[in-house]
């Protein structure tokens, strides 16, 4: 019997804790996603203290609204593509920095000047790109000095060009996460497995598809998803460039939460907005973690 308490006690104890974290991650994580979500079924909460229950009445209506087709078709076009051209620009810049054909010196200061955009915030990021995508900015006149394009483009302000320029600084701003982690995994493959394919008379190419590839796609799964879910929830970065503009050709799922809340004060359909855009990264994260326990 005292046996039996003792390691009853014994397995109690840790829960004990973690109590602190439990109830630090419910008051600032769990409590706010009911509170939203019971928001999204209730009529002009926050505005009006008698808020009448109207069950999935704003689901459907934003699902119906075609403002949030062009805000959900903007953000899968943006979090794609981002995800791509990072993993691609990621695993050139990891191989560069792994080369032994590169000088250590070399290495060591495209290790720093590669991993800049990482340190900059969201602010200064917007910044320095509309500076520099400005109509008189530096692209425009580089691309006109070099003959390249004579008209100077309105980067940011035009509904053909504005969605693709966010994304492209994205995809700048967020390469180095894929670069850093992307290097840690080749400096773990054994050199021993590239000498056996040497031998055995394997290429370049084919070491990469044979051995880099697949030894580093555990990482590759991991970062795309963790990314998704990242880029999926954007604000801050295109609401800093074009704020969901011009016409709505930037409009992503961020912004557009962002405008019914706080410029239509519509909170109701605000929250709504807020529970798909969880849900849909909920999605994602089971994934990941399916992923995960599947690696260990």
């Amino acid at each position: 019997m005292k046996n039996s308490m003792r390691t009853m006690k014994r397995g109690i104890v840790p829960y004990f804790y973690q109590t602190p974290t439990i109830l630090l991650l419910a008051l600032l994580m769990l409590i706010p996603i009911i509170m939203v979500i019971r928001y999204s079924m209730f009529d002009n909460v926050i505005m009006n203290r008698n808020s009448v229950f109207v069950g999935f009445a704003h689901y459907i209506k934003i699902l119906k609204d075609e403002t949030f087709h062009i805000a959900l078709g903007n953000t899968l076009y943006f979090t794609i593509m981002s995800v791509i051209f990072h993993l691609i620009i990621g695993m050139f810049f990891a191989m560069l920095l792994n080369s032994k054909a590169v000088p250590p010196l070399l290495r060591s200061l495209f290790r720093v000047f590669y991993i800049l955009p990482w340190v900059f915030t969201a602010t200064i990021i917007a910044i320095i790109w509309r500076l520099l995508l400005n109509p008189s900015g530096v692209v425009n006149y580089l691309l006109d000095f070099f003959y390249i394009n004579k008209n100077f483009v309105e980067w940011f302000s035009s509904t053909s060009s504005a969605l693709h320029a966010v994304t492209f600084v994205n995809i700048w701003a967020g390469y180095p996460f894929y670069m850093v982690s992307l290097l840690a995994g080749l400096q773990g493959i054994p050199d021993s497995m590239y000498e056996a394919a040497t031998i055995d008379g394997a290429n370049e190419a084919q070491k990469f598809i044979s051995i880099t590839i697949p030894q580093l796609m555990p990482i590759i799964i991991s970062l795309s998803m963790l990314d998704f879910i990242w880029t999926m929830q954007v604000f801050a970065l295109v609401w800093m460039t074009t704020g969901g503009g011009p016409i709505h050709a930037t409009e992503v799922l961020g912004t557009y939460t962002y405008k019914l809340a706080f410029s239509t004060y519509q909170f109701s359909a605000a929250s709504t907005s807020a529970v798909i855009v969880l849900v849909l990264s909920m999605v994602i994260a089971f994934f990941y973690v399916k992923n995960q326990k599947i690696r260990d």
